[in-house]
């Protein structure tokens, strides 16, 4: 039961993690190819509060169930696809660290021309291109976790 227990939260987790973070993604994408200030500012408001919530959680319950499920399981943790799950799970928080604080800066920015009846700056373009491009690879390596979680290849 507890092995059942801790699979369902990592399960649980998991979906939570990659599925905030492609419903966020979705959503600022076409707020801001809409080119509404105003939408941009609220649905970044909106994104940079759920990923506090929602991905700082799960990025901390991920790693913690998943060792957890290892050793229930007695795989042993120099396992390849562990071992590979492991700096995918590294290369997706190398991104998303910085993804938080070019959220927090794009909200700052289309806040303020919002507020002002301004177009957005060439640094919200600047700090939106970077958080395209760190989405990226992110998208990918969770994408390959999700694969080595469910096949366990040998």
């Amino acid at each position: 039961m507890e092995y059942i227990m801790f699979k369902w939260l990592h399960i649980l987790s998991s979906t939570l993690l990659f599925g905030t973070g492609i419903g966020s993604a979705w959503y600022l994408l076409f707020a801001v190819i809409s080119r509404n200030v105003t939408a941009i500012a609220v649905v970044t408001r909106i994104v940079v509060l759920t990923d506090w919530i929602f991905t700082g959680a799960t990025m901390i319950v991920q790693p913690a169930t998943g060792f957890y499920l290892v050793h229930l399981a007695g795989y042993p943790l120099h396992s390849r696809w562990i071992m590979w799950s492991l700096v995918l799970y590294l290369v997706a928080l190398a991104c998303w660290l910085p993804v938080v604080w070019l959220q927090i800066r794009l909200r700052k920015l289309s806040a303020s021309a919002a507020a002002r009846g301004l177009p957005l700056s060439k640094e919200f373009w600047r700090c939106f291109t970077a958080w395209v491009v760190l989405g990226v690879p992110a998208f990918f390596a969770f994408l390959g976790i999700f694969y080595l979680m469910v096949a366990k290849p040998v």
